[in-house]
C-alpha cells in the first residue's frame, strides 16, 4: 500500500467513525432505552407498547411531542437498533440521558417489564445492567422493584 492510500484510507476510517457515532437528544435517549427494554425479550407486547406510549405522554420531556413527531423518533431508534444493535443504542443513550432521569428510567424499565404479567431472563439481565450503568443505589433499586411489584399486582 502506498503513501497516499494509506492516507486516503486513514481519511475514510475517521469519517465512517463519525458517521457511524449515534447521537442522541434527552428525549431520545430517555425514549430509547424503553425500547431495548420492551424488546429485550424479542417479543413487542402490545401492551408494553401502549404503556410506554402512556408513560412517556405524562413526562413534561414528552410534553411537546405530537404523535407524529413520537412515531418519526421511534422510527429512527428502531432503524438504530436494528442497524447497530440494542448495545450501540444503549451506550449512546447514557451518552446524553440527564442524570436526574436515571431513576425514573430504571422505574419505568421495570414498569414496562412487569406490565405483561412475566419477567424473562433477558430483561432480568437488562434491568440488572441497567440499573449498575445508571449507578443506582441497591437500596434504592430494591424500593422501586417493590413499588413496581405492588403497582403491577393487579
Amino acid at each position: 500500500m502506498g503513501l497516499f492510500d494509506r492516507v486516503h484510507q486513514s481519511e475514510s476510517l475517521k469519517s465512517d467513525n463519525v458517521r457511524s457515532e449515534i447521537i442522541l437528544g434527552p428525549a431520545e435517549s430517555f425514549a430509547a432505552i424503553m425500547l431495548v427494554v420492551i424488546s429485550a425479550d424479542n417479543y413487542l407486547a402490545d401492551v408494553e407498547t401502549d404503556l410506554l406510549l402512556t408513560f412517556l405522554g405524562r413526562m413534561q420531556l414528552f410534553r411537546n411531542y405530537s404523535s407524529e413527531v413520537m412515531e418519526r423518533m421511534f422510527d429512527k431508534l428502531g432503524e438504530i437498533q436494528k442497524k447497530k444493535g440494542d448495545e450501540a443504542l444503549i451506550d449512546a443513550a447514557f451518552k446524553s440521558l440527564p442524570h436526574d432521569l436515571y431513576e425514573t428510567a430504571f422505574a419505568i424499565a421495570t414498569d414496562l417489564v412487569l406490565s405483561d404479567g412475566q419477567v424473562t431472563k433477558e430483561e432480568e439481565e437488562l434491568l440488572e445492567s441497567l440499573c449498575e450503568a445508571l449507578d443506582i443505589p441497591e437500596k434504592r433499586v430494591n424500593e422501586i422493584i417493590r413499588v413496581m411489584l405492588i403497582k403491577n399486582q393487579g
